[in-house]
């Protein structure tokens, strides 16, 4: 079904009040949704992906100037449509009501929990990973039976243009809506049932105020400054070729990228000859077109402003690709490594969100554990070891969203395990069950039998009340 075209007259951005009172009257009218339009919807939606992959992909790319098509099906396609089936095939046995214990002084009563749906869902998605970010969050809420409202990136405008016009074609604007052109202020301050907001922890703190006036409970997916360890047992170049891997994808511009390595002191020359060698097999030059630009000039600024700081405060930084500069015209930054790095420079206080890798040499893990405690909780750790007790003693010894052993990024893309941040990362969690739980309203009935012995502990209170009590607190724990 077409979006009326009132919503949108003389092309002029829509409505989002008109939009969210047309999706809550359709709560209204069918608060419940049944399962097999659920099913559909999610079914709809993984068939316009897979219909339209070359179209997405070269959105994407436009908007950030350039991306490569590969990387945008691998790390965004793929993965929306694989959780949309995961999605699709689990739906039945999510939506089943949970039979509860009953106490044995409620004997003949019962319990249940039923899984509903909160009603409509305001998404709020960045520009790193746009279609992903927007509709993963998407799948559960739909799965759960909501209605959606999608606000995207301002830098992601060409890919928010194309969704609108794709998903209107498939849904109507009651249930799913994309928003082109609409301001964050004007989207965050509708009476959503829940929002969803991926970002940084300073705008993730405004969204929040501005969910509180309504008492809207939030996801916050905010990203933070995401650790990695090679412990002095594993492969040098094993854990090098992955923990580069995922750094320089997309150009680093990526939440759960590894955002600074601590190493043993003595294997550091190793990784930066591995590093070396590793960048100019994936990207002989700085054009390449598997290489991601950065995705402004406002961006591609803050990292050269970056790079300068280190540099004047006594940092080595080494070009893994010699010869290439840094180019302003293409945003395209080489990949560095920044070692010699101290706590004064602006790459060790913010998250960097781009391909440049500062490298902490280190002698004892209990050293590390207590920086990253120090500081806050992360949304991703990453350990590389084989060695089970020092796995569990990271893992003890630290908090943070999630863990990855061996690689990185890649627990993002396991659709049965739960996905967000804590702390200043983020808060709440989307992905399979968990997901459809956060959409969820888990409402619990007690239904009373015929007869109940509570009758017997009304007043006038007595010598029965008192026999009866003793029992209940003797036996308290059935």
């Amino acid at each position: 079904m077409q979006r009326s075209p009132d919503m949108t007259p003389d092309g002029a951005p829509p409505d989002p009040g008109a939009i969210f009172d047309l999706q809550k009257a359709a709560c209204r009218a069918d608060p419940g949704v049944p399962y097999a339009r659920r099913h559909d919807a999610l079914k709809a939606l993984e068939d316009l992906l897979v219909d339209n992959q070359q179209a997405i992909a070269e959105a994407i790319s436009l908007d950030f100037g350039n991306r490569s098509v590969h990387e945008t099906r691998l790390l965004e396609i793929f993965p929306t449509v694989s959780g949309l089936s995961h999605a699709r095939r689990k739906l039945k046995k999510w939506m089943r009501p949970q039979r509860r214990h009953v106490s044995l002084w409620f004997a003949g009563a019962s319990n249940r929990v039923i899984p509903q749906p909160k009603g409509v869902v305001g998404i709020i998605s960045p520009w790193n990973y746009p279609l992903q970010l927007a509709l993963s969050p998407l799948t559960n809420a739909l799965a759960a039976g909501n209605r959606c409202m999608i606000k995207m990136a301002t830098n992601s405008q060409r890919l928010c243009r194309l969704l609108d016009r794709l998903i209107s074609e498939v849904f109507p604007a009651d249930y799913v809506a994309v928003l082109p052109g609409v301001s964050a202020g004007d989207f965050t301050a509708l009476p959503f049932d829940h929002l969803v907001f991926t970002g940084s922890p300073r705008t993730g703190r405004e969204v929040m105020k501005t969910a509180a006036a309504h008492l809207t409970p939030v996801t916050l997916e905010l990203g933070g400054k995401s650790p990695t360890i090679i412990a002095d047992d594993i492969d040098i170049d094993t854990a090098a070729e992955r923990i580069l891997y995922i750094k320089y994808m997309n150009a680093g511009q990526t939440c759960v990228a590894p955002d600074y390595l601590f190493l043993p002191r003595h294997r550091l020359d190793a990784f930066v000859a591995k590093a070396k060698s590793a960048v100019r097999r994936r990207y002989p030059r700085l054009d390449s077109p598997d290489y991601t630009a950065i995705i402004d000039d406002r961006a591609y600024r803050r990292l050269m402003a970056v790079l300068d700081d280190a540099r004047e405060k006594g940092a080595n930084l080494v070009n893994l690709l010699p010869g290439a500069e840094p180019d302003p015209v293409s945003r395209k930054i080489p990949p560095t490594l920044a070692l010699n790095v101290t706590e004064d420079m602006i790459l060790m206080q913010e998250e960097i969100f781009g391909p440049i890798l500062p490298v902490k040499p280190y002698r004892e893990l209990d050293a590390v554990i207590t920086y990253i405690n120090d500081r806050p909780r992360p949304l991703a750790l990453y350990l590389f070891s084989n060695d089970r007790r020092v796995q569990d003693r990271i893992i003890a010894g630290t908090l943070s969203g999630g863990v990855g052993i061996n690689d990185c990024a890649i627990h993002v893309a396991q659709h049965d395990m739960p996905f967000g941040g804590i702390g200043n990362s983020g808060m709440g969690q989307y992905h399979g069950y968990e997901g459809f739980l956060e959409f969820s309203k888990l409402r619990p009935i007690f239904s009373q039998a015929p007869m109940t012995a509570t009758a017997l502990m009304a007043p006038p209170y007595g010598k029965t009340f008192e026999r009866i009590y003793r029992l209940m607190t003797r036996w308290r724990g059935l």
